[in-house]
Parts: structure tokens; sequence; C-alpha cells
């Protein structure tokens, strides 16, 4: 190696070596070299020392925890805007769910005055058919046979079922049988073939 390529070798330690000692002198407090340096610390990821428009001014601490004092009231005025917006979007979603349980409750309670009024009406229905069939079943046949005519289908269905039951229940014959041989043979005939369905077909 020539002695131009050593020369600037040495010079480049020597340079290494009094800024690393500098910076490292100012790190341990004995120089201040920050001011200086303040280019090449930015350019290495360094944060560098602040500094002031007056620096000899009395009020200079005074201000400062200002600024600090007014910066932490401007983070703690934001996490309680963010905590206000939270807390607005919970308070939308408990609305929501009361109004989804309120809709909700109404609908049972719809229900509920739909089902008992159902059963209401089927008690009355199945009592004035019981009191029909003992009614019927105490004319003589020929007299209930042509009260019987002139009931729709459904209804003498319904009719000769709780006549059935009621004498199942008493322990005596049905009249059903002697009515059914007593109306037309047609009419007599649809109505055993309707009696034998299910009540859904």
């Amino acid at each position: 190696m020539g002695a131009l390529p050593q020369i600037l070798l040495l010079m480049l330690l020597v340079l290494g070596l009094t800024v690393g000692g500098l910076l490292w002198f100012d790190y341990l407090g004995l120089i201040d070299t920050r001011d200086s340096f303040a280019p090449l610390l930015r350019l290495v990821g360094r944060e560098t020392r602040q500094v002031f428009d007056e620096p000899d001014d009395i009020m200079l601490m005074d201000r400062l925890r200002l600024e600090a004092f007014q910066e932490a009231l401007r983070l703690q005025a934001e996490e309680l805007s963010l905590q206000r917006d939270r807390l607005a979007s919970y308070e939308q979603d408990l609305e929501k769910r009361e109004q989804e349980l309120a809709a909700a409750e109404k609908e049972m309670e719809e229900r509920e005055v739909s089902l008992n009024e159902r059963l209401r009406a089927y008690e009355n229905r199945r009592a004035v058919l019981e009191q029909n069939s003992r009614y019927l079943t105490s004319m003589r046949p020929a007299e209930a046979v042509e009260i019987l005519k002139g009931y729709d289908d459904q209804l003498m269905i319904e009719t000769f079922r709780v006549t059935e039951e009621l004498a199942a229940r008493a322990g005596q014959m049905s009249l059903v049988s002697v009515w059914l041989s007593s109306l037309p043979p047609e009419r007599a005939a649809d109505i055993q073939r309707k009696m034998t369905l299910r009540p859904d077909e």
C-alpha cells in the first residue's frame, strides 16, 4: 500500500476517534457538543437537544411546565372524546336492544292474547257442541235426524264426535250409528268418509 492511502486512512481514523471521543465526553456530561453535531445525530436517528430562543429567560421553566400541562390536557381531552364516542355507541346499542326486547315482548303478549282467544273460542264451541249433542240425544232419532240434515258437514261431524265421546264417557251406546242410518245414503257415506280422515286432511 502506498503512503497516500495510509495517510488518508490515518486521518479518517483520527477524525473518527475525535468525533467519538467528543460524543462520549458529551454523554458523560463533561462537555457540550450536541448542538455542534446536531446534523450528524439527526442522520443516525438520535434526538438532539431542544433549542430555545431565549435560554436565559427566567420564565422558561414555567413555560415548559405550562406547555407540558397543556399537552397533557389535550391528550386527556382526546381520551375523553373517545370515551364519549364509545359511550354514545354503547348507548345506541342498548337502545336498539331495548327496542328489540320491547318488540319481542309485545309480540309474545299478542301471541298469548291470540292463544287465549282461540282457547276460549274452542272451549265455548266445545260447550255448545256438548249441549247440542245432549239435546239431540234426548230427542227421538227421527226428529234428531231432521235437525241434523240442516247442518253442514263440518258441524255434523263435530257433533257426531262429541256425541261418541260423551257416550263413551258415560258408558252408554252412541246414537251416531242410528242417525247415520237414517240419513240419505249418499250423505251418510260422505260423512263417514270424512270422519275417517285426520283433521288436517
